[in-house]
């Protein structure tokens, strides 16, 4: 029997929607912060400073984002995440605009915005599953990672050039009006309230949570792999990427390849849409590996060529993985601790992105830029592979999905 498509759930397109919309402008915020701050003669040291602020709040808030997102209407924190966050980008997009921005401002403000999505984030991810039937999720999954990625695509390829031409403080400005659509779309989202349950204590909570990703050892081993991956790449595209690919063919071109990283997560999307392996993560784990074209195109490459086809085979991989990743959790987790696993995910991963963003630019002052960029090339794609090496990676499958509540259909 053919599954209806997850789009034809009203929830679903709206959830797709919000996220999408919302994702677009964010998309030009990275972008466009950084060449606000090297605009305020900031250095790589000092734009990795500030960049870290926002993922040290958003480390230090997702957890509790998570035991919220099990406790209270996922679709309201989403709400208010999106409608505070236009606020706080509004401010942001004003002060530049108005020539008042400082690094000490663009650090607060990143603290804020940090703090606004680890507060939502675990429970947008979870709420997939409650827009459609659980056997139209594996498609929903791929559908909605496909249209985040493509609006990302887009707002990286629309930042360089606005960056360029009107400054960074419009691009912000653009961000902050997405998230206002975005808080509209949540808004009409109606999944039914989750059956009522005795709660414990956030602490309690947290360390039931905790329990559930060590009873699965894919689950904390790729939490570890992805960690790793973090702390060396996440100062490769925050810090050392605009600098290096900004001062060898303009700022305009790191908007470009942003965005072919972006298509590359396009094109995975694409994949995914047809290619369906039995074995989750052990497919996805090898395609992981091919992240490592991106930072080696940056240090090896003349061309600008190579280094977009790089951060392209980047993306492609990366997507391939993360859309069996997010099925992998979904199919295992059961509904009323989805929102902390996931938020056990984000933080697991994210932890040391912050201590990565924050010694970039020094560790590359020291051993040379090309040569950190090729050490963690070698960091990352040796990893992945060295994930393989457990057999609960290798022989994870596709099961049968835990049943949905509902789906509403238009």
């Amino acid at each position: 029997m053919t599954v209806p498509s997850p789009l034809r759930s009203r929830d679903f397109r709206y959830l797709v929607g919000g996220v999408t919309v919302s994702g677009l402008g964010s998309a030009m915020t990275p972008v466009a912060l950084a060449f606000a701050v090297l605009h305020l003669g900031g250095s790589a040291t000092q734009l990795g400073l500030v960049v870290a602020a926002f993922a040290t709040a958003e480390v230090l808030t997702m957890l509790y984002g998570g035991v919220l997102g099990d406790r209270l209407p996922r679709q309201l924190l989403m709400q208010g995440s999106s409608a505070a966050t236009a606020v706080s980008q509004a401010a942001c997009a004003v002060v530049l605009i108005t020539g008042h921005g400082s690094l000490w401002l663009l650090s607060g403000i990143g603290i804020v915005n940090g703090c606004l999505g680890a507060i939502a984030q675990p429970a947008s991810n979870a709420l997939t599953r409650s827009t459609v039937t659980a056997e139209q999720l594996p498609r929903a999954v791929v559908l909605r990672s496909l249209a985040t990625q493509t609006a990302f695509a887009v707002g990286f390829a629309v930042a360089g050039v606005v960056v360029a031409v009107a400054g960074p403080g419009w691009a912000i400005a653009a961000d902050a009006a997405t998230y206002a659509v975005a808080a509209g779309l949540f808004a009409m989202i109606r999944t039914p309230a989750a059956a009522p349950a005795h709660r414990e204590r956030l602490r309690a909570e947290l360390a039931e949570g905790a329990r559930e990703v060590f009873r699965h050892a894919w689950l904390w081993l790729l939490i570890g792999q992805a960690l790793l991956y973090h702390l060396c790449y996440g100062g490769v595209q925050g810090v050392l990427g605009p600098i290096v690919v900004g001062d060898a063919w303009g700022e305009e071109a790191w908007g470009w390849a942003l965005a072919a990283l972006m298509a590359g997560f396009v094109a995975g999307g694409l994949v995914a849409l047809r290619w369906r392996p039995y074995h989750l993560l052990r497919r996805g784990v090898l395609l992981l590996s091919l992240t490592a074209a991106f930072p080696l195109a940056m240090a090896l490459a003349g061309d600008l060529r190579w280094v977009l086809a790089g951060a392209f085979v980047h993306g492609v991989g990366l997507q391939l993985f993360s859309v069996n990743w997010d099925l992998a959790i979904q199919q295992n987790i059961r509904e009323d601790m989805l929102a902390r696993v996931y938020s056990f995910d984000l933080v697991g991963s994210f932890v040391c992105r912050p201590l990565g963003l924050a010694l970039t630019g020094p560790v590359a002052l020291l051993v040379g830029t090309r040569t950190w960029l090729i050490v963690v090339a070698a960091v990352i794609g040796l990893s992945s592979l060295a994930a393989l090496g457990a057999p609960s990676v290798r022989q994870l499958t596709r099961g049968r999905p835990y049943a949905a509540p509902h789906a509403f259909s238009s």
